[in-house]
């Protein structure tokens, strides 16, 4: 597992990442349902080989993040993106907060928040946070052998 904050590149391992979707979404918490009802729908006709549960799980995660420490004086949007890398699956999650800002926490057992990234940490073989590309903050997790080879 990688977790580094700062250049957010999980690499392309040599392969051109192929856009595979992308949505954006109101900072609202309503979001975050809509978020795993639609890539659930956006993924179904590629036959996922990984967990899409635990990619799900993730992006509700990121998601949730996104919203709740996005921060922007105009109006703004969490935008998901996902992308086939060789036989990997990236997804990136997109907010206009303050790149320098992520970090896992160290949680309690009666700690009621606070275990997103570590979860992130967990169930992808990597993941990453920087500046976005849209300005603000990125993070992405790669699940490898997402597709059957």
């Amino acid at each position: 597992m990688s977790n580094a904050t700062g250049v957010c590149d999980l690499g392309s391992r040599g392969f051109e990442p192929v856009p595979m979707g992308s949505m954006t979404l109101y900072p609202v918490p309503e979001s975050v349902a809509r978020a795993r009802r639609w890539f659930r729908k956006l993924t179904a006709r590629h036959h996922l080989a990984c967990s899409v549960d635990d990619c799900v799980l993730m992006i509700s995660e990121l998601v949730t993040n996104a919203i709740l420490y996005g921060e922007a004086e105009d109006p703004w949007r969490v935008r998901v993106e996902w992308w086939r890398v060789g036989e990997a699956l990236r997804v990136d999650v997109h907010n206009p907060g303050f790149p320098n800002q992520v970090r896992m926490r160290e949680v309690n057992a009666d700690d009621a928040h606070g275990r997103g990234l570590c979860l992130v940490d967990t169930l992808a073989d990597s993941w990453c946070a920087g500046p976005s590309r849209f300005g603000g903050t990125m993070v992405s997790f790669l699940v490898d052998d997402a597709w059957a080879a």
